[in-house]
């Protein structure tokens, strides 16, 4: 699996909505629906971490150690997709394109090769050309995305991720939006009560103080995480109180970029059920054994039948991680 690359140079201005300087213009491979990949982020509800009204997408983004606003707006075709980027930073423009342009996944050699072998996928394809996975590339805002999930409704977790962003996250704003970004060192020093009165449960609030203590100490990072294989992956995360071996799947996934069926999670396991097991909710064996053949293209092919999923579901999929982009 790899990420979208830039296919134009993102230190070239270009003429970005209405013409103005300061935007760059920026391609990636097709096909890629962005508006639909990036749907979830206003699906259950704005949390101010990951914006997206329907036109720009706005997300606080590392270059370097360096957190920067950009805000993107889709241009061109499913086959072959624009985006038209700026930064708060103008300086940082070329290295924030680059940056967010990674976070949508391919997998263009192994996607062809699954969808050429399995009926299923080449109709979800078919149906939905371009739905892609979408980074989360900051470790800490992802596992918060996580644990505020845990066992609530989506739009709920999205209100509670609104309230901690808007109290403790560090404020951004490029071309006329606000965005903010979590900061595990500052979070380290937030009290449990202080979580609590946000209205997380006094578990969940234990969890995000405590995840933010393990990052802001350098016990636990991305660089570390980078060098380990899958399994070691899952058994680090998964030492954390609060991250199970699911949630830290969907890490793997949605931080790392890597191939993984997160195959004990709710979302997951009904929409494998629907699709090749005619089974409404069936066991984690059965979705690894269903899902075996996918390989490399596992993380993309997940997301089609999630999007499906959602798709065909009147109403968000409670409890479920899978649901969240």
């Amino acid at each position: 699996m790899t990420a979208a690359r830039v296919a134009a140079n993102p230190s070239r201005r270009a003429a970005g909505s209405g013409g103005r300087d300061g935007w760059t213009r920026v391609g990636l491979p097709g096909p890629l629906d962005v508006a639909a990949s990036v749907a979830g982020f206003r699906r259950w509800g704005d949390d101010m971490l990951d914006r997206w009204d329907g036109i720009t997408l706005v997300r606080v983004i590392d270059v370097g150690q360096t957190p920067v606003a950009v805000a993107a707006r889709v241009s061109g075709s499913v086959l072959r997709p624009r985006l038209e980027v700026t930064a708060e930073r103008p300086e940082l423009l070329a290295g924030a394109a680059t940056a967010l342009v990674a976070t949508f996944v391919a997998a263009p050699g192994a996607l062809a090769a699954l969808a050429a072998a399995d009926p299923l996928i080449a109709r979800l394809e078919t149906a939905y050309p371009g739905v892609r996975p979408v980074l989360q590339p900051d470790l800490y805002t992802a596992i918060v995305r996580s644990i505020s999930a845990q066992q609530v409704n989506l739009p709920w977790a999205a209100t509670t991720r609104r309230r901690l962003a808007e109290a403790y996250g560090t404020a951004h704003e490029v071309a006329g939006h606000d965005v903010r970004r979590l900061d595990a060192v500052r979070l380290a020093g937030v009290s449990v009560a202080d979580i609590r009165a946000l209205q997380f449960t006094t578990r969940k609030a234990e969890y995000i103080v405590g995840t933010a203590e393990e990052i802001a100490s350098g016990r636990l990072g991305l660089d570390e995480l980078r060098s380990l294989p899958d399994d070691e992956v899952v058994t680090r995360l998964s030492a954390l109180r609060g991250v199970g071996t699911w949630t830290a799947e969907w890490l793997l996934c949605r931080t790392l970029g890597r191939p993984r069926v997160v195959a004990g999670d709710l979302g997951v396991r009904k929409a494998v059920g629907a699709a090749y097991l005619n089974d409404s909710l069936p066991s984690e064996a059965r979705v690894r054994d269903a899902t075996a053949h996918w390989g490399e293209a596992a993380t993309v092919a997940q997301q089609l039948l999630l999007h499906d999923l959602i798709e065909r579901t009147d109403g968000p999929v409670p409890w479920a991680q899978a649901a969240q982009p």
